[in-house]
């Protein structure tokens, strides 16, 4: 089945392309000034507790464009997808449209942390004390949204 791109579909997309893209010329521009240490691991509370060298800036890095492709790749094939819904003619449409929204959602939300988490290590800056609550909220709130629509089509 095809799922059509909305424009919702297409903004999320372009947003994520720019903080991936973005993030890239952020650390190219700015490799100089980068300390030789940077955080490489934050507690919940958003305090620095693990260091590491310059280099390891790249990884949370490789991780998001991982996310991301592996996340649009499956975006592509619906048939992959467990619905958690019985998939009928009469629902078809809109709970696979559904789950794409949830795919989008999810993907630009995982891009945006770690997009932040790479610039904070570049700064040698904690979280806010707020933003691990915050990011879970979001995370889980958008989540439970698309799921709770996507349950209400299953008639």
């Amino acid at each position: 089945m095809n799922i059509k791109n909305t424009i919702a579909d297409t903004v999320m997309e372009y947003i994520c392309r720019l903080l991936l893209v973005g993030t890239l010329i952020y650390l190219i521009v700015r490799w100089n000034a980068i300390p030789d240490q940077i955080p490489t691991h934050y507690n919940a509370a958003g305090e620095i507790d693990g260091w590491g060298g310059k280099g390891m800036v790249w990884l949370p890095v490789v991780i998001s464009w991982g996310l991301y492709l592996g996340i649009t790749f499956i975006g592509h094939y619906p048939e992959l997808w467990n619905t958690g819904v019985k998939i009928t003619e009469k629902n078809k449409e809109k709970v696979y449209r559904l789950i794409k929204y949830l795919i989008g959602t999810s993907k630009l939300i995982l891009v945006s942390v770690f997009t932040l988490l790479t610039v904070f290590s570049t700064l040698e800056k904690p979280f806010p004390v707020w933003f691990t609550g915050i990011y879970l909220a979001v995370l889980i709130g958008d989540m439970a949204f698309w799921l709770i629509r996507i349950f209400m089509e299953r008639k």
